[in-house]
């Protein structure tokens, strides 16, 4: 028998799909389910982004391209993201990708040699890890601490883990899965580290405009950051384009260079006719982006009202992005369950909502004592999420 190459041992996936998987079974043996587990979005691309897409296959946009993105949008990208973020930024600096997910893998390909650490955050995004590992390095995790607002990065154990051998911090600013927004003061710490052990850092800004109150900022604008950050950009949350698979890179031009060339060698370029109509995302009415955002505050309010009234449940109310992170343990403890795991499936199985737990992000760390669980309210109407809310605070509340 021929084998398969050692390396697809290391290689990790988005696990958030193995539980859309089992609540599609349970769905279709005809059960009711209420989807709160996966970060797709159940509202429509806005109709002027497809209407700039049809146009642009009409008008011949469906051969090849230039691999880091036609100058249009490399340029639209530079000046709003710039404008964005305080920073001068040039179509040079630019690299286009189908989606956000390449860009991970893409610097790491850059920076990251066989053997060599990078510090990541756990729970976080279970790409990162995926990749790291798969690419022949060594994943650091990094863990979060509960607040009375939400989570914050452990500092202590961020200056304690960077070694001779670390060459990279992956920071994930309105994060996935527990939509922690850094304070001021943590993103400048997690600078000034990188800039003390000559870190890369690659800035995961998937999540930068779904917010709801406040206004973001990113590492890449403090003093002598601009220079070491890679922001990872992607048209799937802002712009309801999940599908569509467009996303960028903004980086340094040394790395840009580099990002454009792994373009060339996996891709060639990213679907031509979706560009222009990223462009149009961009420089077009934005007053969907808003109507979205209207509706996703709506679920998100819905959602942490109900989860804070049912027995054993608490969650903060995040500033952004559509995922919510409750502490479950006193709820687990009511029904009798220890594993987080048994307890989303006996949920599904009893009321039909679905939802991911801590385990789907990342290696449990030493010292986690509390269970959690994730909801992603971006696909889901309102209506459905008091049923089956409701429906999992009676199967507790009746324990």
């Amino acid at each position: 028998m021929q084998q398969l190459a050692h390396r697809l041992e290391r290689l990790g996936t988005e696990t958030a799909f193995s539980v859309a998987q089992a609540a599609a079974a349970w769905k279709a043996q005809g059960n009711r389910v209420y989807p709160f587990h996966l970060g797709d979005i159940n509202i429509p691309t806005a109709p002027h982004i497809v209407e700039a897409m049809n146009r642009a296959i009409a008008d011949g946009y469906t051969g090849y391209c230039p691999g880091p993105g036609i100058p249009q949008l490399r340029e639209a990208l530079a000046d709003d993201l710039g404008s964005r973020r305080g920073i001068s930024f040039t179509p040079d600096n630019v690299v286009v990708m189908t989606g956000g997910k390449p860009v991970i893998t893409k610097f790491l390909q850059a920076v990251m040699d066989p053997g060599q650490e990078v510090l990541y955050p756990n729970p976080g995004f279970p790409i990162y890890e995926s990749q790291i590992e798969y690419l022949g390095g060594t994943a650091v995790p990094y863990r979060y601490l509960p607040t009375s607002g939400g989570f914050a990065i452990d500092l202590d154990q961020v200056r304690a883990s960077i070694t001779p051998n670390t060459v990279a911090i992956i920071y994930n600013d309105l994060q996935n899965p527990i939509s922690a927004e850094s304070t001021a003061a943590e993103r400048e710490a997690i600078a000034q580290l990188a800039q003390e052990h000559d870190l890369w850092v690659l800035s995961d800004e998937a999540y930068f405009e779904t917010r709801y109150e406040g206004v973001s900022s990113s590492i890449a604008s403090l003093p002598g950051m601009a220079e070491r950050t890679v922001i990872l950009y992607t048209f799937s949350k802002k712009f309801a384009m999940t599908g569509s698979r467009l996303g960028c890179a903004v980086a340094p031009v040394e790395i840009a260079k580099v990002l454009s060339t792994l373009n060339t060698n996996d891709e060639s370029c990213t679907t031509h006719y979706v560009q222009w109509a990223g462009i149009e995302a961009l420089r077009g009415t934005q007053e969907p982006v808003q109507q979205m955002l209207d509706v996703l505050r709506e679920r998100r309010d819905a959602a942490c009202g109900l989860l804070n009234a049912i027995p054993g449940m608490h969650v903060a109310v995040p500033q952004s992005t559509f995922y919510l992170f409750p502490d479950v343990t006193d709820a687990m403890s009511r029904l009798g369950f220890t594993a987080v795991g048994d307890f989303a499936a006996e949920a599904l199985y009893k009321t039909g909502v679905s939802f991911c737990t801590r385990e789907h992000f990342g290696r449990r760390q030493p010292g986690e004592d509390r269970q959690y669980i994730r909801l992603a309210y971006s696909g889901i109407d309102v209506a459905d999420i008091r049923e089956g809310l409701g429906r999992l605070h009676a199967w507790i509340e009746t324990a």
